[in-house]
């Protein structure tokens, strides 16, 4: 009986203070660098992906969850290769872009990029205006002035720092997430098909093609590219080889797991 109960003693004994300010180090470490990535997450749990996920799941059930998941390991790469340019660089991927081609065509990536930022403000500021109308039940027209000076004052916040909209979006991510886990496990989906859709690729006909291109287009999005380039500047005072390392290091971690996040929310939306 002593025996074991000095076996349960043992288990228990806390931990080796240097391994517990080792894992704090690291934490603060991640927490410091934690951030861009979830200014960009925003753009793959737009009103688009709303539209086309749950239009995949009401037609096809889980057929078109591997959609989602290639969907998000493209656009977790496409992420980490802009990260990187903006640390090793300095540079974002417009002044980048500026450097390199000719006068040209820049002009048709500007304009590409502005098109592509106005059909999707367009496709936020309607989505908000419903989200809004559809949950307290304002008027469209006060919905869609609320709706735009929400936008504006997230805006303005940037006076006081990229960390704090960071905290701002990062506190709405977390709300959407929560939302969606509730409602994931509410819904009691078949797990086995779930896994085996994700990894099964499947396009029962021609409207199931047309809806994996939507969710394909609504998840990689073409301005968050541009844009993390130059979140990450704000970290960028890394002026070795080492520290730029250690920063690219943190910011694929700060990718994986936003992105990952809105993995599970495109997915629970099916």
């Amino acid at each position: 009986m002593q025996e074991c109960k000095n076996i349960r003693l043992k288990a228990i004994k806390p931990a080796h203070p240097s391994i517990l300010s080792t894992t704090r180090k690291k934490w603060r470490l991640f927490s410091t660098y934690m951030g861009p990535a979830f200014i960009v997450s925003v753009a793959y749990i737009d009103p688009g992906n709303f539209a086309t996920n749950i239009s995949g799941g009401s037609n096809f059930g889980y057929q078109l969850i591997w959609v989602i998941l290639w969907s998000n390991l493209m656009a977790i790469f496409c992420q980490t290769l802009s990260a990187k340019l903006g640390i090793a660089t300095g540079f974002n991927l417009p002044e980048m872009c500026a450097k390199i081609f000719s006068r040209p065509l820049n002009w048709f990536f500007w304009i590409a990029a502005e098109l592509a930022a106005i059909m999707t403000d367009l496709a936020e500021f309607l989505g908000g205006t419903l989200g809004l109308y559809l949950l307290f039940r304002i008027p469209m027209v006060y919905a869609g002035l609320l709706t735009g000076a929400i936008t504006f004052l997230i805006v303005y916040l940037e006076k006081y720092g990229q960390r704090v909209v960071e905290t701002v979006i990062g506190f709405l991510v977390a709300i959407i997430s929560i939302a969606y886990v509730i409602e994931l496990f509410s819904a009691k989906p078949v797990w086995s098909e779930v896994a085996w859709h994700a990894v099964i690729p499947a396009l029962p006909n021609g409207q199931a093609v047309m809806i994996a291109v939507g969710m394909l287009g609504a998840t990689v999005m073409p301005h968050v590219i541009y844009l993390h380039s130059q979140l990450v500047q704000c970290r960028n005072g890394d002026h070795t080889d080492e520290l730029r390392r250690r920063h690219l290091q943190m910011e694929k971690l700060d990718i994986a797991f936003a992105m990952n996040i809105a993995f599970v929310i495109n997915a629970a939306m099916v």
